[in-house]
């Protein structure tokens, strides 16, 4: 059989394209981080992971400019070699710091931070813990460790406990509980306290992943577990770049000796070329606004009851969401693709999320709120959204 016979029989997009709803890769030409232009026409952004509305910030544009002037556009080569920059060394330590960890590592993009820090640690003998609606991320580096992968129920924190318990008499290796802090797709949030308690009674180590919660959760920013009010509980803090600080790239903090383990173990830091000085300067001005500016988080909150509940008024169904990502769950593919290009039409972009992103059966329009939008802004997504939904009969 032909490799590439998979490829001539993918027709997917192509008749979603025929119906008028295909509707991933869409090509912006211009944004202001609540607006955007696509194809000559302005849309109100609502489908960002722009949370605070950093990436337009004057102060972290100039730094970034100021970093090309200084660096160079790039540092053509990887870290472990000539890759590495004064700038690399400042984030880590600054990062560390605000975390309340020991040390940080910063990797190109978060993917590759999941990638390298889960297939470093988890070796042959030792047990990873996964919750299936992890990040692809996690997923793929939990299968390019040597370790086994037990999975459990989103969020079911009594077969999380049965599972450990089952491992625990033969266990011979070490294991870890591998969680998203908030959810990506509905917005939720990972049990933290039990899973402590879970990794205290199995002596087990935890990751969290918290590409969508640090800048937005807890007092000062820190995210999930500082939200539970477990900061210092949690031995490894991951996350991006890519959200929050409106940039991108990776990070992963935790204790000098696991770091520095790390370090000269993860494949996917010491083979990659290393994170640009326009981005880790952005990065880094990112993260004094983060620190001093704790009224972006309280307008954040805001924003997001107000939108949450709004959806709900209408009749929505938005989930477990307790986050800026608020959901409008659908349930079949074919209309949320239909529901997704009549609110495009319209001038809203959202980003229509089908399997295996969420389990079959809960495809939906996934929703996300800025620091930066109006309160005239969220009125004008609200009223579209009704209208399209009753026209479309997804609500009465």
């Amino acid at each position: 059989m032909d490799l590439f016979a998979k490829c001539s029989s993918f027709r997917r997009p192509e008749e979603l394209m025929q119906l008028g709803i295909y509707p991933y890769f869409q090509p912006i030409a211009e944004s202001e981080g609540t607006e955007v232009e696509i194809h000559g026409r302005r849309l109100l952004m609502i489908g960002s992971n722009n949370y605070l509305g950093i990436t337009h910030d004057p102060r972290v544009q100039e730094a970034a400019v100021e970093a090309v002037q200084r660096y160079g556009s790039g540092c053509t080569g990887s870290r472990f070699l000539n890759g590495t920059l004064e700038l690399h060394e400042r984030l880590e330590a600054e990062l560390a710091d605000f975390l309340g960890r020991e040390a940080a590592l910063v990797f190109t993009t978060g993917f590759q931070t999941n990638l390298g820090v889960i297939s470093s640690l988890v070796g042959r003998g030792d047990t990873v813990y996964c919750d299936r609606e992890n990040h692809a991320s996690i997923m793929d580096g939990c299968r390019l460790s040597y370790g086994e992968i037990l999975k459990f129920r989103h969020n079911d924190m009594e077969e999380l406990g049965r599972l450990l318990a089952e491992q625990s008499p033969a266990r011979r290796g070490g294991q870890l509980i591998v969680v998203d802090g908030v959810f990506s797709m509905l917005g939720d949030l990972a049990d933290i306290p039990s899973i402590v308690e879970l990794a205290k009674r199995f002596d087990a180590r935890t990751l969290i992943d918290d590409a969508h919660a640090v800048g937005v959760l807890g007092k000062t920013g820190k995210g999930t577990a500082e939200h539970f009010g477990l900061d210092s509980e949690i031995d490894l803090i991951l996350g991006t770049f890519s959200k929050s600080f409106g940039s991108i790239g990776g990070y992963v903090a935790g204790n000098r000796e696991v770091i520095s383990y790390v370090k000269h173990h993860a494949r996917s830091m010491i083979f990659s070329a290393s994170l640009p000085p326009s981005s880790v300067a952005a990065t880094l001005k990112a993260l004094e606004i983060i620190r001093t500016e704790p009224e972006r988080r309280r307008k954040l909150r805001k924003n997001a009851d107000y939108l949450r509940r709004g959806f709900q008024e209408l009749g929505f169904d938005t989930g477990p969401s307790r986050t800026p990502i608020i959901p409008i769950l659908v349930g079949d593919q074919e209309a949320t693709f239909r529901f997704w290009r009549e609110l495009f039409e319209a001038g809203l972009f959202t980003n229509p999320v089908t399997s295996p992103a969420v389990p079959k059966g809960m495809d939906l329009i996934r929703t996300s709120v800025m620091a930066t939008h109006s309160r005239e802004q969220l009125d004008r997504v609200l009223e579209t959204v009704a209208r399209i939904a009753r026209e479309l009969r997804l609500v009465a």
